[in-house]
């Protein structure tokens, strides 16, 4: 398991309420953290799809390029904006 390194993730910045306006995440132990510790709710259905996403990912079946997709759904059904880099 590589989720701690940001090699297959694409980092991405979510604008958030609080102290830190801004969170930058940049590995899938970062987007699980943030999904698990620091969400608004927890009973969205694209919540809900981030946080399997990111597991399933963590453990090796599915992309890191996946779970970061269903992290940006999961923050656009939150209200929470993304700010992405174009490579």
């Amino acid at each position: 398991m590589k989720w701690h390194t940001p090699g297959e993730f694409s980092p991405l910045m979510l604008v958030v309420n609080g102290p830190e306006k801004y969170k930058l995440i940049a590995s899938l132990w970062e987007a699980a953290q943030m999904l698990t510790a620091c969400w608004p709710f927890d009973d969205g259905e694209e919540y809900l799809t981030a946080v399997m996403a990111c597991r399933d990912a963590i453990h090796g079946d599915l992309p890191a390029e996946d779970a970061r997709e269903a992290l940006i759904r999961a923050a656009k059904e939150a209200g929470i904006s993304v700010i992405t880099v174009v490579h």
